[in-house]
């Protein structure tokens, strides 16, 4: 991947004129099958561009109560966007498309108008659960009904799409906007991108500009997106497949769910552990082991490209020994 960053073409993309950028935007939105896509520096950039292509000021935001745009990206939405959100009480990837249609607004409706939902796919703090593609066709046949857009944070789609093999166009075809991410389990360093209409992507390129991610030689970022593509989408099932036996490893001291497990984040649950996830964070990180605190009691475990079998082992024994 630095082999490919070092020796990429590059140019300044301010004026759309990086050829590595090009190729890999070009790349990105033909895999979801929509017309075009562009590079943001990050995921949250990212979604925000997208949700203001589908929000107009003032207008409603649809989205799950512990979604990644509500909870993780500071208020940009309201702050940056004018957009109001609303949220639905799921947890994760449980989505009811009969709940989230009845909460939908019409235009002349007293309150404020519902303009697009979001569903992020797969799930954060859902512990990477994939939402089922029935389940976003219901959700996408009541946005059409209604006359809202549907937006997918799909930072880890690559994830849902080697856990269920759906086709990433059968994702695209689904959506009117995505964000998809380079720098999670890809391992790209930097990078995100935007995809949908030629028309949207292009209105997005002035968003970015307007929110500061308007770069020079992008290609060197680029480039590595591109081997991380080539290169690294198939080996996430080896993820799934070390995440999963992290999990049954520690499920039996009551902190995890094997079943639960689809892709490569384990969330582990210590409402009931003498240690909170801030205490168990720090205890493991002392022993070599470094995972992370979503909230108080609900540490997160991640399985990625540098994470080999040997440091699954060392992780088990580390963490059998903290919440025994």
């Amino acid at each position: 991947m630095r082999e490919a960053m070092a020796t990429a073409a590059v140019g300044d993309d301010v004026f759309g004129d990086d050829p590595t950028v090009i190729a890999l935007e070009r790349q990105v939105a033909e895999l979801f099958g929509h017309e075009a896509a562009l590079f943001a520096p990050s995921g949250t950039m990212a979604n925000q561009i997208a949700l203001q292509l589908v929000v107009p000021r003032g207008g409603e935001l649809l989205a799950g109560a512990d979604a990644h745009v509500v909870t993780y990206e500071q208020g940009a939405a309201a702050a940056l966007g004018g957009i109001s959100t609303r949220t639905w009480p799921s947890v994760g990837a449980a989505l009811d498309p009969e709940q989230i249609e009845a909460m939908i607004r019409p235009d002349g409706y007293p309150s404020v108008a519902t303009r697009a939902i979001a569903v992020e796919q797969t799930h954060n703090l859902g512990g990477g659960t994939v939402v089922p593609l029935e389940i976003l066709r219901r959700l996408r046949t009541a946005a059409d009904a209604a006359g809202v857009a549907l937006h997918c944070d799909g930072a880890r789609i690559w994830h849902a799409h080697v856990a269920d093999g759906v086709p990433l166009a059968a994702y695209g075809e689904l959506f009117d906007t995505l964000s998809v991410c380079l720098s999670k389990g890809l391992g790209a360093p930097v990078g995100s991108l935007v995809v949908g209409s030629a028309a949207h992507i292009a209105q997005a390129r002035v968003l970015r500009k307007r929110l500061g991610g308007g770069m020079r030689q992008v290609g060197i970022l680029a480039a590595a997106g591109q081997h991380a593509l080539d290169h690294h989408l198939t080996r996430l099932a080896d993820d799934h497949a070390r995440a999963r036996r992290l999990a049954e490893a520690l499920e039996p001291l009551g902190v995890a769910r094997a079943a639960e497990v689809r892709t490569n984040l384990v969330l582990l649950d210590l409402t009931k552990s003498a240690l909170d996830a801030p205490s168990l964070v720090a205890a493991a990180a002392e022993r070599g082991v470094l995972m992370g605190a979503m909230l108080p009691r609900t540490a997160r475990l991640v399985t990625h490209l540098d994470v080999t079998d040997d440091d699954i082992d060392v992780a088990i024994t580390v963490l059998r020994e903290l919440l025994r």
